[in-house]
């Protein structure tokens, strides 16, 4: 089976909820650009981040390696939510949800 197919497979048995954005949300975005976590152009991705925390989300899971799934996002994200007094956002790559062959 290929890998995109055992994903798309986990993603069916998940559970998940649509999250309305609202001020709450571009606040704590803009959060993310002020404190250099990612640039005004990746405001969306911004957007994503802060709808996910604001929604009490333990986990983001996503294929976007250049502006989330890398060091210097997740530990700026880490940075802003402590400092803010959200609690742990957790963000990995879908292979995390692999499980290795026995």
């Amino acid at each position: 089976m290929e890998k995109r197919e055992i994903l798309l497979d986990y993603l069916d048995q998940i559970e998940y909820n649509i999250i309305e954005t609202d001020e709450n949300t571009v606040s704590l975005a803009e959060k993310f650009i002020d404190f250099g976590v990612l640039k005004r152009k990746s405001y969306d991705d911004c957007r994503h981040i802060a709808a996910a925390v604001l929604a009490g989300c333990d986990i983001i899971i996503s294929w976007n390696f250049k502006h989330i799934v890398n060091v210097k996002t997740i530990q700026g994200v880490k940075a802003v939510t402590t400092y803010e007094g959200y609690k742990d956002l957790m963000i990995y790559p879908p292979s995390a949800l692999l499980r290795e062959e026995e």
